[in-house]
């Protein structure tokens, strides 16, 4: 391996931190799939459950039971939590099968139930989907409710005490974050977050699928997990970015796909922007904005032609409705695909950004405020130049084989006049991968094992910092690890695993990669100081 062209630390410190990270230990099972949310019909009140007690009024307490919580358990695979005890009040969120909740009071006729999760109202839902643990008589009867269709949700949480501050939506030169998978799996999402703020990562990337925001329909919004994640993040002292967007392989959603969707987007994205925008009144604090992903491929576009003045237009409705609400967020354009593709299928990422600018008349304001690329590095070394992977069949012989082809795309930028805006990685990195065909070609059949991306990803940061300053911005680069690769069992057929710089991990349990340790060391040395979990 040859360690010498990073120059970042000697040579004998390096081996000496790879060596102390220990001989890689098998891989723990993994899953692949973010489950998308499913929307349910309306649900129509049914009679009353059979372990519920008669009678319009509410009970006292009596026997050994007296005073034990009363639980609700869903019972079918997705349920409608309602504002109001009928379905005539709004829909505020949905329950999924197997949920628990507390069940704290039941309408005046006994059809609806009440219920709330860690002390907090979440809403009503029908009895009869539900199924009851514990003593009716221990609930108290609701009979105090507005007779509304337009009764409002129970209120979302506030900070307790004090004025609240956020971090700024600004960017260091270049700026260090990662992709992280928040949305599912609560119980590691803030211990993850805890250990990127150790390791020195400034921004955490966590994508917000509109479906399970909005998948109910129009202004039907489930805010419960966005608010718990925005909370962690700014809770754990790392600033947001949210890539919004929509399952492309998501079928019957309501809004549609792209072009179709881009009204319905931006009004999505304006209510996202305006709850966490970041003011003492906001529910929290997202920071920036990706505006889709990969619109050079059709399977993200609709399974349309990739049409990058589509996607200008598209692109400049969401920036218009995230400033009206949110004028200091930074809006980034989504990242391309690196492809040599020019079909029905997919468009060349370099010539998709040369459209885009002609489609804005080479002139980018309104519609983003930092340029998004992608940036993986295959088979090269992060410094290797474009022109040499284009010439080398063993690096794939196209130029965007390389994650120098930035430079490529920054060209383009320079060339319409918009060299004083930023770019943004929002992916890069390497894999290991030695199982799936179509990435180990690049992973460990081209040398590449956990070692040698722990250096690469040290060494892309490095490249940046000393060529690419000041027009880079973030590097988002592939991934702390999620948990739901360990599901079926095997991780090792989920490509992403082998992008991963940890395993996943229980709560309980740190396996950390050499790349995490290695990126810990470097990042925190250049504030002065050590790494928390390098024990040498």
């Amino acid at each position: 391996m040859n360690i010498r062209i990073f120059q970042l630390l000697p040579v004998a410190l390096l081996l000496l931190i790879l060596s102390a990270c220990g001989p890689e230990e098998a891989p723990t099972p993994t899953p692949t799939k973010t489950p998308a949310v499913a929307v349910q019909p309306t649900e129509t009140p049914a009679p009353a459950a059979q372990t519920q007690t008669g009678g319009g009024s509410s009970a006292q307490p009596q026997g050994q039971n007296a005073g034990q919580p009363v639980r609700a358990m869903i019972n079918v695979s997705q349920l409608n939590v309602r504002s109001g005890p009928g379905t005539t009040f709004d829909v505020v969120s949905t329950a999924s099968q197997g949920q628990q909740f507390d069940l704290i009071a039941l309408s005046d006729d006994r059809t609806w139930a009440q219920i709330a999760q860690n002390g907090a109202p979440r809403g009503w839902v029908s009895v009869d989907f539900i199924t009851i643990q514990g003593e009716l008589a221990n609930v108290g009867r609701t009979d105090t409710i507005a007779e509304s269709p337009q009764a409002q949700p129970a209120p979302t949480p506030t900070p307790s005490s004090g004025p609240v501050t956020y971090l700024p939506a600004t960017m260091e030169s270049p700026d260090f974050g990662a992709q992280a998978f928040l949305w599912w799996r609560p119980e590691v999402s803030d211990r993850d977050l805890k250990l990127m703020k150790d390791a020195g990562f400034n921004w955490v990337k966590q994508a917000f699928a509109w479906e399970t925001i909005e998948g109910a329909g129009k202004g039907q919004f489930d805010w419960s997990i966005a608010d718990r994640v925005v909370g962690e993040v700014n809770k754990d002292g790392l600033k947001l970015l949210a890539r919004v967007g929509v399952d492309p392989d998501l079928h019957n959603f309501w809004a549609g796909h792209p072009p179709a969707s881009g009204d319905h987007f931006a009004d999505f994205v304006r209510t996202v922007a305006q709850r966490y925008n970041c003011t003492p009144q906001a529910q929290g604090c997202i920071q920036a904005f990706q505006i889709w992903n990969e619109p050079n491929l059709a399977r993200e576009w609709g399974n349309n032609r990739p049409n990058p003045a589509e996607y200008a237009q598209f692109l400049g409705k969401a920036y218009r409705a995230i400033k009206a609400v949110h004028p200091n967020a930074i809006v980034i354009s989504a990242g391309m695909a690196p492809t040599g593709d020019d079909s029905a299928l997919a468009m060349p990422d370099d010539k998709f950004y040369d459209l885009m600018y002609q489609a804005m008349g080479g002139n980018s304001s309104g519609y983003f405020d930092m340029l998004g690329v992608h940036g993986a590095g295959f088979a090269a070394p992060p410094e290797l130049d474009p022109a040499e992977a284009a010439a080398n069949p063993r690096y794939g012989g196209y130029r965007f084989f390389s994650f120098r082809r930035v430079e490529d795309i920054r060209a383009i930028m320079v060339r319409y006049g918009d060299a004083n805006k930023k770019v943004v990685i929002l992916e890069f990195g390497w894999t290991s991968d030695s199982v799936n065909p179509s990435y180990k070609w690049h992973g460990a059949d081209a040398g590449i094992d956990e070692r040698t991306k722990a250096l690469y990803l040290v060494g892309a940061y490095k490249w940046a910092k000393d060529n690419w300053r000041p027009w880079i911005g973030l590097m988002s680069m592939l991934t702390m690890p999620n948990l739901d690769w360990l599901n079926d069992g095997n991780p090792r057929d989920e490509e992403q695993y082998w992008w991963a710089i940890m395993e996943p991990s229980p709560v309980d349990r740190l396996d950390f990669r050499d790349s995490f340790i290695v990126l810990c060391l470097y990042f925190n040395e250049l504030q002065g100081q050590g790494c928390p979990y390098f024990n040498p």
